[in-house]
């Protein structure tokens, strides 16, 4: 039995020890042409990147007035401005407010991410619509407290740049922050 072991081993160790092929471990390499390869591109002059590339940047819309304008009204949406997310794929959203006194009616206040493209752009001036739009909003209830904020929604980027359009449905004007964390 033990002499059947010992057989087998041996037998192993030399299938291990030569390349399948049959050919010893030794052996000279031969030349291998690769055919899959892209032609080249020629690069010409100095290449230098002047500073790091950014993996994220943080944009912030502060203290934007925001009066009680319906978000079905599109033509009366607060502008916010413009949000530049060339190179990068996601957003982290957050949006607090804080209403000029106490609300008497509840409400949202929001925002909308319209991409600012020229055929979207048309459609939201002309006939009123909101194309491929990101949406968030924070409620904001009658109470004592006038300070209202969301739970931060992440978002996919399908576009380089995005004009903020505002809402407010409470009876009463909201400043609000938003903050807009971009991120590759």
């Amino acid at each position: 039995m033990r002499l059947v072991l010992a057989a087998v081993l041996v037998l192993l160790l030399a299938a291990l020890l030569v390349p399948s092929g049959g050919r010893a471990a030794d052996d000279s390499s031969r030349p291998v042409r690769v055919m899959n390869f892209p032609p080249l591109y020629k690069i010409e002059g100095q290449v230098e990147i002047p500073q790091p590339v950014p993996h994220s940047a943080l944009v912030k819309l502060k203290e934007l007035t925001v009066p009680p304008v319906e978000p079905a009204e599109t033509g009366r949406l607060i502008d916010g401005g413009t949000i530049d997310a060339s190179g990068f794929t996601t957003a982290v959203l957050s949006l607090s407010g804080r209403a000029s006194g106490r609300a008497l009616r509840s409400g949202v206040v929001g925002a909308y991410l319209v991409p600012e493209e020229e055929a979207i752009v048309k459609a939201y001036e002309e006939d009123a619509l909101l194309q491929f739009p990101i949406e968030i909003s924070a409620p904001l209830q009658t109470s004592t407290s006038r300070m209202t904020a969301m739970q931060q929604s992440k978002a996919q980027l399908g576009f380089p740049r995005y004009r903020v359009r505002l809402y407010n449905t409470t009876d009463r004007t909201v400043t609000v922050n938003l903050y807009v964390y971009l991120t590759q």
